[in-house]
């Protein structure tokens, strides 16, 4: 990075520390304890420009680099990391648009966007579809000068408080291979789009996740991103790297997390006459919990930065997501097992971590799928 941009970056770290401590540390706890949608703290979102972040800035959003993006939504996960899944999707459904749009439609969503005037996220998942994209049933069938939709989605993230989606249907169920017939619409709220109900779920509060329905649902045709049916899961896919590294980077931050809180608490509470901290088993503990952090980051970076220059990163993101989830998971479990009973008690935020991290190995894309992605590039970028 030049001058300008670490400056940029520097500017923009400290305004979301002070953001964070000031606007969502106080709170956190209790909203996502009730369940309850953050609505101011999104609002100062807004203000802030975050739905903007990688969105350039002649479209009016902050055009940050993806490598600075990742070190906010770690420093947010660090606090609560529903809010990095606020943003998340949202950017997943712009980066569609900024990278595979007509200009007609750069011109029109992505300021809407930056603004968060237009919020939203990605219309995937199905019942009976998750990993397995290419398995959608919702269809889009022509006529005229708009698409009619019929179909479901599920887990939806931001689709109850928000008000558009980037959604994939079929728009050619006929044609093979699948994904040949698949597209990507902007679909605003409408009549025909609704929200069936919002599921409960074990982490990740506050949040709102919900199931879908659409029934003769019309969207203009002009909202096809790109104009020109069956690249929808291409267009899908490169948002997905973009996510999967927001993924990676909520997992840096709850692994973080879950270490700063068990090593602050590792010296005060103490056993046999002396801190925690200064018997061994909790001291490897703590250092293989630093090590994962540590990790984690460096890779969540090396996949930024491959996503900034355009270059096909699907094993570095794959990297990045699969081991800095982990880390989280298993910094949470131990981070539990330090604070022993204070752990499994709703006053700490350790018994948070432990609930909120099991989502970052399941959502965008499973570290299975991650394994298996990252062995299939290996073998093809390294051919004997």
């Amino acid at each position: 990075m030049n001058d300008k941009t670490d400056e940029q970056e520097i500017l923009m770290l400290d305004m979301i520390d002070r953001f964070l401590k000031k606007e969502v540390e106080p709170y956190a706890h209790k909203l996502e304890h009730d369940d309850t949608y953050p609505e101011e703290i999104v609002e100062k979102m807004k203000e802030m420009g975050l739905f903007g972040c990688i969105i350039k800035e002649e479209y009016g959003g902050l055009g940050l680099s993806t490598t600075t993006y990742a070190r906010i939504i770690e420093r947010i996960s660090r606090i609560w990391m529903s809010l990095s899944g606020i943003v998340n999707s949202h950017l997943i459904m712009a980066s569609a648009v900024q990278r595979a749009g007509t200009e007609a439609q750069k011109a029109e969503f992505l300021p809407r966007f930056a603004s968060g005037e237009l919020r939203g996220g990605v219309g995937l998942t199905e019942p009976n579809c998750g990993t397995d994209l290419q398995a959608i049933r919702t269809t889009a069938k022509r006529e005229g000068d708009e698409y009619v939709v019929n179909g479901a989605k599920t887990w939806i993230t931001n689709s109850m408080y928000g008000n558009c989606l980037a959604l994939l249907v079929k728009t050619d169920s006929k044609v093979e291979p699948h994904h040949r017939g698949m597209s990507l619409l902007i679909a605003e709220k409408g009549p025909g789009f609704k929200v069936a109900r919002k599921l409960e779920k074990l982490g990740y509060r506050g949040i709102d996740t919900c199931e879908l329905v659409f029934e003769d649902y019309r969207v203009p045709a002009d909202r096809l991103i790109g104009g020109q049916e069956g690249r929808g899961l291409q267009q899908i896919l490169s948002g997905l790297e973009l996510g999967r590294i927001n993924v990676a980077a909520r997992g840096v931050g709850v692994a973080r997390a879950a270490l700063e809180d068990s090593l602050a608490y590792a010296q005060v509470r103490t056993t046999f006459g002396k801190p925690i901290c200064e018997h061994q088993a909790i001291q490897l503990m703590l250092a293989e919990m630093a090590t994962r952090v540590e990790a984690s980051k460096l890779l969540v970076e090396n996949a930024a930065r491959a996503y900034d220059k355009g270059e096909r990163c699907d094993m570095e993101a794959g990297m990045a997501k699969y081991f800095a989830t982990e880390a989280a998971l298993k910094n949470a479990t131990e981070a539990l097992r330090i604070h022993g009973g204070y752990g499994y008690s709703k006053e700490y935020n350790v018994e948070r971590y432990y609930r909120d991290a099991p989502l970052l190995i399941i959502g965008e894309g499973t570290n299975e799928l991650q394994r298996i992605i990252i062995a299939r590039q290996l073998v093809e970028r390294n051919p004997v």
